[in-house]
């Protein structure tokens, strides 16, 4: 999920904690508890300070093993060791509990939207994306800054109330999980025949979008409850040809495949050797995919230069034609 909205269930599992005797009588275990849910809750994302090094590095690590099985139990640790020596009076019990359950229910909610997490790792690289819950959900994000102006205002003690909010959170991702494998089983019988069927979320509740797999043909829709349309269809080249292959040796394409399994390529032949530009197909954006990586091979298929990130068309062409400049230069 965004930033914004885990930092909302930090707060909300610090309310949630007032269940915990310990906390509502005890003013250091309350401050340090609130502490280790706001921090406990932002944690695995630290894996953001990637950025200082590179797109490639960023896109390599990001929800990887900051949200693996490991620093499920190492990231509670660290936040109650330091916290507890800060706080000695508080009790250390309450602080490990709802420190740890900030930093499981992160890695949890993650695991619901298209991007997913890598959160069985060591034991396996591959990415946990449910496609259930879009990067920002306005409900989610709505009840629980509802619940803190009811709590700011004094009208709800805030364990009871975020005990009934978390328990809506739980039948709500309950519906989206129901909604979405009712609409995955609609998009199959529609197309039978495709080698694969996704259905993404939207911002929108009854809006989800659509990929459908045949080879290298993909085609995307939109379903609105039960009404579906087709919104773009492309073929792609095959991973198997040679350039495409040759491709993969670049830092920045060989990142951008290792968290994507829906990316595909492009060969554009130039002058001086070729293009490959490799797109992920889930993030599709006024016709565009804004997610991608982009390699530049000469007429050897040597790699002269790559770059993968987030962008629009126009700024992925400007830079391909300023590396392009350089190169000739």
């Amino acid at each position: 999920m965004d930033t914004g909205t885990h930092l909302m269930m930090g707060f909300g599992l610090f309310g949630l904690a007032h269940l915990d005797p310990s906390v509502a009588s005890d003013p250091a275990t309350a401050q340090a508890v609130f502490i280790g849910t706001l921090i406990g809750s932002q944690i695995p994302d630290i894996d953001t300070l990637y950025r200082l090094r590179g797109n490639n590095t960023y896109i390599r690590n990001h929800r990887g093993w900051t949200h693996s099985l490991p620093m499920l139990l190492l990231w509670p640790a660290l936040i109650s060791l330091v916290l507890g020596w800060w706080y000695p009076e508080a009790s250390n019990l309450s602080l490990i509990g709802w420190t740890t359950l900030a930093v499981w229910f992160h890695v949890f909610v993650d695991i619901f939207n298209s991007y997913g997490t890598q959160a069985i790792r060591p034991l396996s690289k591959r990415w946990i994306h449910l496609h259930v819950l879009h990067i920002f959900d306005p409900f989610l994000f709505g009840i629980h800054v509802l619940g803190i102006i009811l709590w700011w205002l004094h009208i709800v003690p805030p364990g009871p109330l975020f005990l009934d909010i978390y328990l809506l959170f739980f039948l709500y991702l309950s519906w989206r999980c129901l909604a979405h494998y009712q609409k995955l089983q609609l998009i199959k019988k529609l197309v039978p025949t495709a080698t694969r069927h996704t259905v993404l979320p939207t911002i929108h509740w009854n809006k989800w979008y659509v990929l459908v797999e045949e080879g290298n043909e993909v085609r995307l829709g939109t379903l609105h409850g039960t009404q579906f349309s087709w919104k773009k269809k492309q073929i792609f080249t095959s991973r198997t040809h040679p350039i495409c292959k040759k491709s993969e040796s670049a830092p920045a394409v060989s990142a951008f495949l290792s968290f994507s399994s829906y990316g595909y390529a492009e060969v554009v032949q130039n002058g001086a050797g070729y293009e490959v530009r490799w797109f992920d197909i889930r993030y599709l954006h006024k016709k565009r995919y804004p997610c991608f990586a982009v390699a530049l091979l000469n007429s050897k298929l040597e790699v002269e230069h790559c770059f993968v990130g987030w962008m629009s068309h126009q700024q992925m062409c400007q830079r391909i034609e300023d590396a392009k400049l350089s190169l000739s230069s």
